[in-house]
């Protein structure tokens, strides 16, 4: 009796919607950042030191990488998280994620990282027009992404054409 008393209680708990701590779209999120490291070249002078991954905003998406941060690495490149308050405290980094509290901020943002080899990713529609490199969508319940080359080259990064094979669109 017991033990179907524990089973039906599990049961109710996992088809509750009850979610123990785990933001999954984050977490795919942090591995397909990951991903696009492999994918994407910078500049040799970006090859030094630590791989900066920052976040503007707040967004679970930052917790997911600095757990990822503690056992990965980007080439032989150590990785470094950083959070970014405001515009004006964005510092030279490889990768940027606009939170969607910021993302009204684009054009500010795009400002900001110009004189860097910064790859800007987002998650809100519109945003890989104006000046984001990488774009994330929801597409038939996955989580695709949007690649502007354009914006990522401008940034003299290379593209792989791999991860072109892999956007959902690109422009």
């Amino acid at each position: 009796m017991k033990k179907l008393v524990l089973i039906l209680v599990s049961l109710f708990i996992l088809n509750s919607g009850f979610k123990i701590g785990v933001d999954t779209n984050s977490k795919m999120k942090a591995i397909f950042i990951m991903n696009f490291t492999k994918l994407i070249e910078w500049p040799a002078s970006y090859r030094e030191g630590n791989f900066v991954v920052g976040v503007i905003g707040s967004s679970p998406l930052y917790s997911e990488l600095i757990k990822m941060a503690k056992t990965k690495k980007v080439a032989n490149q150590s990785l470094e998280i950083i959070k970014f308050e405001e515009v004006n405290d964005i510092a030279k980094c490889h990768i940027l994620y606009v939170s969607d509290n910021k993302s009204q901020d684009i054009s500010s943002v795009v400002k900001q990282v110009k004189p860097n080899s910064t790859l800007i990713i987002t998650a809100k529609q519109g945003l890989v027009d104006k000046g984001s490199g990488i774009n994330f969508v929801v597409k038939n319940n996955r989580q695709k992404f949007e690649l502007n080359k354009k914006n990522v080259e401008k940034y003299k990064l290379k593209i792989s054409s791999n991860l072109e094979a892999l956007a959902f669109s690109v422009k």
